[in-house]
């Protein structure tokens, strides 16, 4: 008699309790069917259903720094280093410890590559710097030598013609040679020109 007594005062709570299970049940379901997304694409999906744009931004935003890699075509994942302009092949959706050391390991090779590149592209521009100039000087050289070239030095009078032709001036004549003779016979020749060809005489003008 006591067990039925004891049963009709249960009976209230484990209605309660099952009734408490059953709307619990549902819910349940749903958090499995809603469990947290393994990889990037599996986030970005999830994040397109949002119902408004601000939380489709803030859901990729959110997917990004979950997930640094990305799916493979052909399976894998790949992690971009944007320091690098480099892909990696990564196992997972995120680099392990190891793959992250490795990454690292290969920045720090890019970094030196481009400190030599650099180097040598600032020795070469300054080796054509230098050659330039060299060359500049040379072509200015060569034109002041081609321009003092062209300038006419003025040519003087020798002067061992001007002493004979002075001295030929003052020396005296000696008589008899053809050089003291020759002036007198120049005079004689003009008076005989005159008295064979007598100068006419103008006609008298008329008053």
């Amino acid at each position: 008699m006591s067990v039925v007594v004891a049963l009709r005062r249960a009976a209230p709570l484990l209605v309660v309790a099952a009734g408490f299970f059953l709307l619990m049940l549902p819910h349940a379901q749903a958090q499995w069917w809603k469990r947290a997304p393994v990889d990037f694409e599996e986030c970005a999906d999830a994040a397109e259903k949002a119902a408004t744009k601000t939380e489709r931004t803030a859901a990729l935003a959110d997917c990004n720094a979950k997930f640094a890699g990305r799916r493979k075509p052909g399976g894998g994942y790949s992690y971009y280093d944007f320091l690098q302009d480099r892909t990696f092949d990564i196992a997972g959706p995120n680099p392990t410890p190891e793959e992250q050391k490795k990454i690292d390991e290969a920045y720090t090779t890019y970094l030196a590559n481009q400190r030599r590149s650099n180097e040598a592209a600032q020795a070469t521009a300054r080796q054509q710097r230098e050659q330039q100039e060299q060359q500049v000087q040379q072509l200015q050289q060569v034109a002041l030598r081609t321009e003092v070239e062209r300038v006419p030095i003025p040519v003087e009078r020798p002067k061992v013609q001007q002493a004979v032709g002075a001295r030929a001036k003052s020396a005296p004549c000696t008589k008899g040679s053809f050089s003291c003779e020759w002036p007198r016979l120049s005079e004689s020749l003009n008076d005989l020109k005159k008295l064979f060809n007598p100068t006419p005489s103008k006609p008298a003008k008329k008053g």
